[in-house]
């Protein structure tokens, strides 16, 4: 039965199982994998997990709890490109829509799209990118 509820327990088991599929990804995988190495048990992944569930549950709740800035993080994990955001983005709406009712699962994937666009920007990836050369 898919969850119709939003608390920390349902993140939690969400942000795991997501990325346990996420680093078997031939595309997005060795990002994750490069940064936090492959045991999803270390320390690194322990504490990658904590702040991905206060993230989602100020995303999803607006319970505080969160508190970064993801953007720098992401920024020196190596050459993102849309592909990989698109990757990320289908994955995690499998993950969503397998482990939640439709109308959650679809608030978790509008806010992961709006996410991913705001990080595209950001890092100027895609329609974002700027031309260097418009300066001359």
């Amino acid at each position: 039965m898919k969850t119709s509820e939003v608390d920390l327990e349902s993140i939690e088991i969400m942000v795991r199982a997501f990325y346990a599929t996420l680093v078997k990804d031939d595309l997005v995988g060795p990002f994750f994998i490069k940064v936090l190495g492959d045991d999803l048990g270390n320390g690194k992944w322990r504490e990658h997990y904590g702040t991905l569930d206060s993230f989602w549950l100020l995303m999803m709740t607006g319970e505080k709890g969160y508190m970064g800035d993801p953007y720098m993080v992401h920024a020196f994990i190596g050459t993102l490109t849309v592909e990989v955001f698109d990757r990320w983005l289908e994955i995690f709406h499998k993950q969503v829509h397998s482990q939640f009712t439709p109308e959650i699962a679809d608030k978790f994937y509008s806010k992961s799209q709006t996410i991913a666009s705001r990080f595209m920007e950001g890092l100027e990836i895609g329609e974002f990118a700027t031309d260097e050369d418009d300066d001359y």
